[in-house]
């Protein structure tokens, strides 16, 4: 192709009326994000470098052949002037008016309806449209581009604007090949002549691109980019050091990772990406990045900073990166349900960090113990909130249980179910230790079935969406309707049905109707003298805990009290009816025995109520006969 013969006079040409709605949105709308404007200018030099690499494959007649591929930044602060150079394939006066006076209509036109429809980050959207160049506008009050055309005969040309309805093009003088872009900056925007700020957008914007970026002249001039991206190697090529180098300098956290991932591959998409399992859930206070996401490249270009839709809500909280040569520059959220390179991506990364944590849990139960401690929560949520993760998560799920100190998953659990259990057993509480000590667990601890033993807030919510597991229901230890028929509770060693009737009466008179709905002597308890369980038709019970915690018009439950007739403390209680003398201290101490009941089902409104009670029974303990 050759140049047309150059105009001699200063030519004038009108944006198209698309063009000059996006400049007035550009110019006085958008406030927030500016910086993105340099890196919208550097992928664009970065692209003119790339289309004169894949031109001098074939062709050799090109100007200054042996020139090297890189892009200039210079700064002038007295005159408010940032110029990037590239020496790519440069702009004839044609290609001018058409890449940079016209933008394809329907681009322009998704651009406009999308800053209408507003809670819209401008840089998530910049560059979406065929309009990135125009982003230079949000910071200039004068834009001029002077290139040189990789043609051997090519004129140079200049382009001008002050972002109005028209452009200037006219004849000038370029020695190389390449285009320089002049800009003016606007005087809030001179923080854009300090080498600082220009070398943090670089960092985080265009540290991997694929050419140099130069700033400075002579003994001065150094490169601002890394150039070549740790992920972009093969796995075999990085070390765990440079793994955990580019870890801490992507969130400035100082422990290393738990584990990491790489992968690269180009089949079924081209896909490069290092994610990691953090050590802890919160992180230190030099924390760079607070909010979940990955870092998304195209072509080591950042296109997103945190892009939430590669991973479902129960990954948030891995960390990396990931590039992709099959993605285009305009990706937005939006794109990421309707592009199957993105849809494909997702399902990559989603399946290899799931096989990591799998992989995790066989070979190292202790460190698998310290993520799960850190995370765990993470999966429940994703299972509650999102039900269709059922199949990916439920495999993940890990509990503690009364079956030693190992987590146990749901497929362990029913392995070792004896051939008579139908049904997988839970308990609910406010820790670890305290389920432990649960009262419901006398009867299961007594002939070895296992508990699982739930005491995260998340939990209660997590057996509202988990009822069964390959078709064994869950059920709570602490259901009425879970007695031993056969059991004689008023034999040898027990308070006979006669005496036990008295107390049972005795304490609903204490206690009354809006506490306990009956007293029954029960069946379940072995070293425990009371247990409070949820009547037939308490519904939803399993949320009580979570209400207290909450303070959600919280009014404590009505329970079905269960005394132990074998009890030494319900033994003497029963006695104590027949000392009308000691009657304060019965009412004592029942209300301190269904007080610590509710304490250790995490339903107690208020435990520091029970030091009155407790005093009081110090107080007929230690006192002296007269």
């Amino acid at each position: 192709m050759t140049e047309a013969t150059p105009a001699p006079n200063r030519e004038e040409h009108q944006f198209q009326a698309e063009i000059q709605q996006v400049l007035h949105i550009l110019i006085h709308s958008l406030y927030t994000h500016r910086e993105i404007f340099l890196r919208e200018l550097i992928s664009n030099a970065s692209d003119a470098l790339s289309r004169l690499q894949f031109e001098m494959l074939t062709n050799k007649d090109v100007r200054d052949p042996d020139l090297e591929l890189e892009i200039t930044l210079e700064l002038d602060s007295e005159q408010r002037i940032l110029r990037i150079s590239d020496t790519g394939i440069g702009l004839t006066h044609d290609e001018m008016i058409a890449n940079l006076g016209t933008v394809a209509q329907s681009g322009a036109k998704a651009f406009l309806q999308r800053m209408q429809e507003g809670n819209t980050s401008s840089s998530d959207i910049i560059g979406q449209f065929g309009v990135g160049f125009y982003s230079v506008f949000m910071v200039a009050d004068e834009v001029r581009v002077t290139s040189l055309s990789y043609q051997p005969d090519a004129q140079a040309w200049r382009w001008v604007s002050q972002g109005e309805a028209s452009y200037t093009i006219e004849p000038a003088e370029r020695a190389q090949r390449g285009t320089t872009i002049e800009v003016v900056l606007k005087e809030d925007a001179s923080e854009f002549t300090e080498q600082w700020k220009i070398e943090q957008i670089i960092r985080q914007h265009s540290n991997y691109v694929a050419f140099p970026i130069y700033m400075g002249e002579g003994d001065e001039r150094r490169m601002l980019n890394q150039r070549t991206a740790i992920w972009r190697k093969q796995p075999r090529e990085v070390s765990e050091e440079e793994y955990n180098d580019f870890y801490r300098q992507m969130t400035l956290e100082f422990e290393p990772p738990l584990s990491s991932v790489h992968i690269s591959t180009d089949a079924p998409v081209d896909l490069h990406a290092i994610l990691f399992l953090p050590a802890k859930r919160e992180q230190g206070f030099m924390r760079q990045i607070p909010d979940p996401g990955l870092r998304l490249y195209s072509r080591k270009v950042l296109i997103q900073e945190r892009n939430e839709d590669l991973l479902p809500k129960h990954l948030r909280f891995v960390q990396g990166v990931v590039d992709s040569e099959d993605l285009p520059l305009n990706v937005s959220r939006e794109t990421v349900q309707s592009s199957p390179v993105l849809r494909q991506i997702a399902k990559t990364v989603t399946s290899k960090i799931t096989k990591e944590i799998e992989k995790l849990a066989e070979e190292d139960s202790a460190k698998f113990a310290e993520f799960w401690e850190q995370f765990g929560p993470y999966f429940k949520e994703g299972l509650v909130t999102d039900p269709g993760t059922r199949s990916e998560v439920v495999p993940l799920l890990r509990f503690n249980s009364t079956h030693g100190d190992e987590l146990v998953k749901l497929s362990e659990y029913v392995e070792r179910m004896p051939e008579d259990q139908s049904e997988i057993y839970y308990v609910l509480a406010d820790s670890l230790a305290t389920a432990r000590r649960s009262p419901h667990l006398d009867y299961f601890t007594e002939r070895g079935i296992e508990v699982l033993l739930l005491h995260e807030p998340i939990d209660s919510f997590l057996i509202s969406s988990l009822r069964d597991y390959e078709g064994k229901q869950l059920r709570n230890v602490d259901d009425a309707s879970l007695a031993d028929d056969d059991a004689d509770v008023h034999g040898e060693g027990a308070l006979s049905a006669a005496a036990f009737g008295q107390l049972a009466d005795r304490v609903k008179d204490i206690l009354g109707a809006e506490r306990i709905s009956d007293v029954k002597a029960s069946s379940r308890l072995r070293s425990n003298p009371v247990r409070l369980v949820a009547p037939a038709d308490a519904a939803g019970h399993d949320m009580d805990r979570l209400r207290r915690m909450l303070g959600q018009d919280y009014a404590v439950p009505v329970r079905i009290m269960e005394l132990n007739p074998r009890h030494p403390i319900v033994k003497n209680l029963a006695h104590l009816l027949d000392e009308p003398a000691q009657a304060d201290l019965l009412r004592t101490s029942v209300e301190q025995l269904y007080g610590a009941a509710l304490l250790s089902e995490g339903l107690h409104p208020s435990p520091s109520d029970l030091i009155g009670g407790m005093h009081a029974m110090i107080e007929a303990a230690t006192r002296s006969e007269s």
